[in-house]
């Protein structure tokens, strides 16, 4: 009998602790805001806004025709004059991570794109996962031919010295995975043992 009554009131009291076990958890897992709250306002009056619509943080993603990843991340992006598929953009970061492993990151203060093509300029430094780095005055990249090069004079640090060459690509390679760097036109290379 006396089990009978401890276990009916032991199914009563149980949940209820439960209950306001959780209800304190909940209570003093809450931060309190004295600040006001981060709310991501655009900077700068309404009337240059207007004037120059665009998009704040913006995300673009892509795989190739190869299956590398392509991610172009920039503070601000606005349609070119004309509407269509053209653009600029600013502050950019350009992931590209190509199926075999190697990682590349190239970062400009701004960039153009037309269709498949990405050019970054105004300055632009690319870091390889090898080790590698290269600067040079513009970059493109192009989703659809699979291939980021330069066609102006690049500054290359590498594991071995430093590396000065007219013009610069990265492609697939013809046999087998992997990619190829291909550096020409007056090719210059301090060797550092």
């Amino acid at each position: 009998m006396f089990r009978t009554r401890l276990v009916r009131l032991l199914r009563v009291l149980l949940p209820l602790a439960a209950l306001a076990l959780l209800s304190v958890l909940f209570l003093l897992g809450r931060k309190s805001e004295t600040v006001e709250p981060a709310i991501p306002y655009a900077e700068g009056s309404a009337e240059d806004l207007g004037r120059s619509p665009g998009i704040g943080a913006p995300e673009y993603t892509t795989v190739t025709p190869e299956g590398a990843s392509v991610t172009l991340r920039a503070a601000r992006a606005a349609l070119g004059n004309g509407g269509g598929d053209s653009g600029t953009a600013s502050a950019l970061v350009l992931d590209w991570r190509a199926r075999d492993g190697l990682m590349i990151e190239l970062t400009a203060p701004r960039a153009e794109t037309q269709d498949t093509s990405i050019r970054l300029d105004g300055g632009v430094r690319m870091a390889l996962s090898s080790g590698w780095e290269m600067r040079g005055p513009s970059f493109e990249a192009d989703t659809a031919a699979d291939t980021l090069r330069a066609d102006e004079t690049v500054q290359v640090t590498a594991p071995f010295g430093q590396l000065e060459a007219g013009r610069m690509l990265i492609r697939p390679s013809d046999v087998g995975a992997g990619q190829v760097l291909e550096l020409n036109e007056g090719v210059r290379l301090l060797y550092r043992p």
